[in-house]
């Protein structure tokens, strides 16, 4: 994924520059890394800002319908930091110098004109012409390397908002590209670590080297038209056929990474003492929640799973989608992207909501509309995320999974909901405002919703006046009354997260209700709520006896564990979609190992897991029950090792 699964930039105090030249040259080359369900993503290079806002831009294009308030304020700021721009107009103004284009005054009609392909064309001929402005600015300073060598680094940060379209497009020109951005690098980078001008001859490959570059953006991205950036498969303008599609795309600025520290799982039947791989419909439907198979496209080929905004049944406070969401932890689960069929056509990201005692929390979404959570998983499955029709046994073993996740242990709580003795005297002040009727709430009390003795539930939607309704007395902004069970750990607040803290929620509630409390009744409630939302040990602590492998390990290794069942009763569809999902990942999770002298174990485990897959697929029943007896007795002798 071009937009989060990039190499780290690197840093290093040595004084020679060739180190500098490799990691240009690998960052110039590098491909951007398949992802898996897995959330351990490589953190990418940091963007400058004018390619950013072109790809973010292109990628607004596509959501229906376009935000052009979105695109003005990409252009007329800057969302990437440690650059000096006021900006990206600022940035994209030196490419008039080129032949005299007004590509700001271009880029502003379109928007102004709410004009999609005139924005992409102006947009990306802008775009090439500063590539183009940069390298003939390198040219002119040869005798000066080190300068020339920036040029070429600034060339090549532009370019890179269309490197993954070009290789994707066109592989052949993608690799003269390739081979000639090489060869620029490697020119002024070596006179430079010389210390000395760049020869005659190399001077002729640099120039044969820029004219590649300066042709291919010509012939493609700077005529008429522009390549339409917004269908997700931008063929260069030249014409040329091609069989080869762009995949799907994230833009810059997206963080589909876990969060940071990891919540902490917690499972009834494993507080009873039972073993998971015991309980074949569970341990299924916990491979079904970490497996983007389940899904269909766009979010199978960018890995999005149930834990990728769930982690660990709880949030991910870090997910963020430009254009998808307002915020980190939101999401517009019904636009344009993920299910055009399911487009509603509204901006209404929600906060990703935690999950943690499911059971008890029906009705479900965040407005109730599911009464049944075997309806939402499918209305996930296939609406939101244009999966395939589940199974029977999918929904079954989804459900039994989500059913088993338990709250954390609330340390200040008896089992009515009511405060023990340990809490504060501040939090003990604010149960007592909790539970006081309020005139401006109707002579109701923030517990006649949230119900101590029902986990804080009353089971039903309410209009508290955060939503915006279609119309004056529409009654379409009513919102499922959440638990405060665990709340401290799961900010931000309200339907669509638009409240970082719980004193901002305290305070807001005391504005819209008009409650008139004073500072210290207001801190008392907040007390109060952090009282009842605490949770014990709400984070996994990693380790070198608890490493994050070990964690990765114990759950594949659970997920395998159901070919116990699989290959006796022959069921090929759900076995096969079990290993796709469990070999990707057990791949992919070797690079958590501490001891990575370990890794070939983990892949040879991986590579007999995708022979039982080949087994079951050819029908050969017995010689994948023979495999699976090898592999479990591999994990045996293997598992002690594992780190």
């Amino acid at each position: 994924m071009d937009s989060h699964a990039m190499l780290s930039q690197r840093t290093t105090n040595r004084p020679r520059r060739r180190l500098f030249l490799l990691a240009t040259i690998v960052a110039t080359a590098i491909l951007a890394l398949p992802l898996t369900s897995r959330s351990h993503i490589i953190r990418e290079e940091p963007w400058h800002p004018v390619p950013a806002a072109y790809l973010r831009s292109m990628f607004y294009l596509k959501l229906q319908p376009v935000d052009w308030q979105l695109i003005r304020a990409e252009y007329e700021g800057v969302n990437e930091d440690g650059w000096h721009l006021d900006s990206v107009y600022d940035g994209l103004s030196p490419a008039r110098e080129l032949d005299g284009s007004d590509h700001v005054a271009a880029i502003r009609g379109a928007i102004e004109a709410s004009d999609s392909r005139s924005l992409a064309s102006a947009a990306t001929r802008a775009l090439s012409q500063l590539v183009r402005l940069h390298l003939r600015r390198a040219t002119e300073q040869l005798e000066a390397p080190g300068a020339a060598l920036e040029h070429v680094h600034q060339a090549n940060r532009m370019y890179r908002a269309f490197d993954r379209f070009v290789r994707a497009t066109d592989p052949t020109g993608g690799r003269e590209l390739g081979r000639a951005w090489l060869e620029l690098t490697t020119t002024v980078g070596t006179a430079g670590v010389e210390d000395r001008g760049v020869k005659a001859a190399d001077r002729e490959r640099f120039t044969r080297a820029v004219e590649t570059v300066e042709s291919y953006l010509v012939a493609n991205y700077e005529g008429a038209d522009s390549p339409s950036m917004t269908a997700f498969d931008p063929v260069p303008m030249a014409g040329r056929a091609s069989s080869y599609a762009v995949a799907p795309w994230l833009p810059p600025g997206t963080d589909l990474n876990d969060q940071d520290p990891l919540p902490r799982l917690v499972l009834n039947f494993e507080e009873r003492g039972v073993d998971e791989k015991d309980l074949f419909l569970v341990a299924y439907g916990d491979m079904l929640f970490d497996s983007p198979q389940i899904f269909g496209e766009p979010a199978v080929s960018l890995a999005i799973t149930c834990s990728r905004c769930h982690n660990r049944s709880d949030i991910n406070q870090r997910f963020f989608i430009p254009g998808i969401s307002t915020g980190p932890g939101n999401v517009d689960v019904d636009g344009h992207y993920f299910n055009a069929r399911f487009n509603d056509r509204r901006a209404d990201a929600i906060d990703i909501p935690s999950l943690r005692g499911l059971r008890f929390t029906a009705p479900y979404g965040r407005d109730g509309r599911f009464a049944s959570l075997r309806d939402f998983t499918r209305n996930v499955v296939v609406n939101e995320f244009a999966g395939p029709e589940p199974t029977p046994l999918m929904l079954d073993a989804l459900v039994a999974y989500m059913l088993e996740f338990d709250w954390l242990p609330a340390p200040y709580l008896q089992p009515d909901g009511r405060l023990n003795d340990s809490a504060s005297g501040a939090a003990q002040r604010g149960e007592v405002l909790f539970n006081r009727a309020f005139d401006g709430m109707g002579g109701r009390a923030c517990s006649t919703c949230h119900v101590p003795s029902n986990n804080f539930l009353d089971g039903h939607a309410h209009d508290i006046g955060s939503g915006e309704p279609a119309s004056p007395g529409a009654r379409d902004s009513f919102f499922d009354t959440p638990t405060l069970i665990g709340v401290l750990h799961t900010a931000p607040y309200l339907h669509d997260g638009s409240i970082a803290t719980l004193a901002g929620v305290v305070e807001w509630f005391d504005q819209q209700f008009d409650l008139a409390l004073d500072t210290e009744q207001r801190a008392d409630l907040v007390a109060y709520l952090e009282t009842v939302g605490e949770g014990t040990d709400p984070y996994e602590i990693f380790d070198a006896d608890n490493t994050q492998f070990q964690l990765f390990w114990g759950e594949l290794s659970t997920f395998a564990s159901t070919l116990s069942t699989l290959i006796p009763a022959r069921d090929a569809e759900h076995a096969d979609l079990m290993l796709r999902t469990v070999v990707a990942d057990l791949r992919l999770d070797a690079s958590a190992l501490e001891d990575l002298s370990q890794a070939p174990r983990v892949f040879e485990l991986a590579d007999l897991l995708e022979e039982i897959r080949v087994a079951i697929n050819a029908d050969e029943w017995d010689r994948a029950a023979q495999l699976f007896a090898d592999y479990q007795a591999l994990e045996i002798a293997y598992e002690p090792d594992f780190r």
